[in-house]
Parts: C-alpha cells; structure tokens; sequence
C-alpha cells in the first residue's frame, strides 16, 4: 500500500518567530504521528497569503487574526471570493468570543489559542481534515453559554424591533463578518457613522457587544446567515 500524501499547508503570520515555531512543531508531528506535512508556503500578509494560495493551493491554511495593516478576517473573507477549497485554522491570541464568531462566520473551520498550539494542533488539523470543526472546549463552552442564553427569546418578534434602512445595511454586513473599516467602505460612509449606527442597533437589540447583536439578529430573523 503506498504512502499517504502529505498535507500541503500555508504557514499565514507576521510573526517569523512564530512561523518558526510552527514549522518545528509540525516537523515533530509529521515524524511522530499519523499525519505528515508538507509546507508550501509561508505568509506574513493578507497580500501575501491569497498569492501563494491561488499559487500552491495549500490543502490547509494556518491563519493568524493579526495580519496589519487589516487582519485575518479580510483574509478569509478573500479566500472565499477566490473559492478556495481547502481547510482554514486559525491560529490567534485573541480569546475574545467576538473574534471566534467572526472568524468562522467568514470561513474558517477552527479556532485554537495560541497559547494552546503545543497541546492542540494535532488534534484540530487531523479534525479539520475530517471535514469537522475544531473549537477547543474553552471556546466551544462560550459558544454553547451565548446561544444558550439567547435560546427560547424567540418570543420577542422582530416586527417589534424597527430599524433604519442604513442600520439594517450596517447589520448585514457585521453579520457576514466585516469590521468596521469595511462596512464603512462598502457603504460608503465614515468609519464614525458606522459606530454611531452600531450604538443605536445595540440600543435597541438591547445587546451590549457585536456578537450578541449577530446572535440576536440571526434569531429575530433581522437578517439572514
């Protein structure tokens, strides 16, 4: 029986250090596991990472969320204009459940903690591949508390809750993930006007951060997925 291919990844960073240590752990994993991996490309760019993509076609991506000037989100949000195929992990120190939501939202098919890489890369790749999705148990237990807490409040009708075309155009586009740099571009207003329009969808979602108001909206129907 012949060898099983190895899995072509993109190391996506700006950290080098970082990518470093990447590389050597998934050297290890490839000599001590069932798994071996081949990297085909590193990236410390949103830029330089939809190039190599369309270039190799990585079977895996492993993403950072901090890719200045913009982040991974817009990284995502391009792979999924290119129609990429393969599988997107991201890799973050943000703990935040904001940033997890979003994340996979825009396409990425797990979340693991950077401070959690050592202990859980192994298990998140060989998931991911499996055409699952990977969330640690400390990001998979905030999930399960937010749409817990929103679970049953369907009694309250969206039809009671009136917004503003605009506001309802800066909704959709915070539910497919944008940041507000973003909204603010596609539609064409100030980065300040979209905040002011998201302090008043907050006020009367009567939600207190972008994820609530993405959960709640989601569950009124105010916008669809």
């Amino acid at each position: 029986m012949s060898a099983q291919a190895p899995v072509s990844i993109l190391l996506v960073d700006d950290e080098p250090r970082f990518r470093a240590g990447l590389r050597s752990l998934l050297d290890f994993l490839s000599h001590n596991g069932s798994l071996q991996f081949e990297i085909v490309g590193e990236a410390a760019s949103v830029e330089q990472a939809l190039k190599l993509t369309a270039e190799q076609k990585p079977a895996m991506i492993l993403l950072d969320m901090e890719l200045p000037p913009v982040d991974g989100i817009t990284a995502l949000i391009g792979l999924g204009e290119m129609s990429y195929k393969g599988k997107v992990l991201v890799l973050s120190a943000h703990r935040q459940d904001e940033w997890v939501f979003r994340a996979m939202q825009a396409g990425a098919c797990g979340y693991v903690f950077k401070d959690r890489v050592a202990t859980q890369l192994c298990e998140a790749i060989t998931t991911v591949m499996k055409n699952e999705v990977y969330l640690s148990p400390e990001v998979a237990a905030c999930f399960f508390r937010l749409f817990q807490f929103y679970a049953g409040r369907s009694h309250i009708s969206g039809r009671s809750i009136h917004l503003t075309d605009r506001e309802r155009e800066v909704l959709h586009w915070l539910v497919e993930g944008s940041s507000n740099e973003e909204i603010a571009r596609r539609l064409y207003i100030t980065v300040a006007t979209v905040k002011a329009h998201l302090t008043a969808i907050f006020e009367k979602l009567s939600v207190t951060s972008r994820t609530q108001a993405i959960v709640k909206a989601l569950k009124l129907g105010l916008v669809s997925a």
